[in-house]
């Protein structure tokens, strides 16, 4: 077993984009600018938003945040978005999810202009995706991807599972697989007989968000396993949506939890921002 190390990966691109970001600014005088929008104050989307920043100063970005109150309207939320739409100087714009339950977040998404949508959300996004056009691709699906490129996983012809359904994950996540020529299933919570499904993947995609729902003794011997789940025990305990301890004595690499998946999320987020700035000017 060799973990996928995406803390390794994540400082990788973000000395790559740290270095584009110097040459946009060269040419346009001002380096990329991303706006993150939070409303509320749910306590892991705080960490979310600081982990962008930090991310951000790291890469040598500009990043603006509108810390905005649980009792926000959903019609101000969306002058804001439409604000920032028009805003020359920002070429990124994402509203942390989730929103507060009077905010419909598919109205909120769809009013983010696609040019700018780096979390890769909008359905004209979304679209390009599945007709595998050029686009904006949502962060996470974007990360895993990137990591068995860096484990130099050859997916053609290979039997990946996706476990999970999310437009956000699970979906984009089985659409870029196809791209790469594996064959492709999607499971869920519900699938019968999962664990049958996952003993025949030679590639496990787990985003389900329950904790470690797929066991160990599910996974094949020499699979390639990316664990996206994050899920607080109890205790305290940051665990995956695969027991990771018994799959890592059968798998061939492994992504951590945390240390895996997380990181790389938010390397590919200032990566899509440094994109969608030199789409904006070209």
């Amino acid at each position: 077993m060799a973990l996928l190390d995406g803390k390794k990966l994540a400082k990788s691109i973000r000395k790559d984009v740290r270095e584009g970001a110097q040459d946009f600014a060269k040419r346009w005088g001002r380096p990329p600018t991303l706006d993150v929008v939070i409303v509320g104050e749910d306590p892991a989307s705080q960490i979310y938003v600081r982990n962008k920043e930090r991310a951000c100063l790291k890469a040598g970005l500009i990043s603006h945040t509108h810390r905005l109150s649980a009792d926000l309207s959903q019609s101000d939320l969306i002058e804001l978005v439409r604000n920032l739409n028009i805003d020359e100087a920002v070429d990124g714009v994402i509203v942390q999810l989730p929103l507060p339950e009077h905010i419909d977040p598919d109205v909120v998404i769809r009013a983010i202009g696609p040019i700018k949508d780096v979390d890769g959300f909008h359905p004209i996004n979304l679209g390009h995706l599945f007709a595998g056009r050029p686009g904006l691709i949502p962060c996470t699906p974007l990360a895993c991807m990137r990591l068995l490129d860096m484990a130099e996983v050859d997916l053609k012809g290979k039997n990946a599972v996706v476990v999970g359904r999310s437009m956000t994950v699970g979906k984009p996540m089985a659409m870029m697989l196809l791209e790469r020529h594996a064959t492709v299933t999607v499971c869920h919570s519900r699938t019968e007989k999962l664990a049958h499904v996952v003993a025949e993947a030679d590639v496990v995609i787990a985003a389900v968000g329950q904790a470690e729902l797929i066991k160990g003794e599910w996974i094949k011997r020499g699979a390639v396993v990316i664990d996206v789940g994050i899920n607080r025990l109890e205790d305290g305990a940051l665990v995956g949506d695969v027991e990771f301890d018994t799959a890592s004595a059968r798998a061939s690499w492994i992504t951590p939890v945390p240390g895996g998946v997380g990181p790389m999320t938010v390397a590919c987020l200032i990566s899509n921002t440094l994109e969608a700035a030199k789409k904006r000017v070209a």
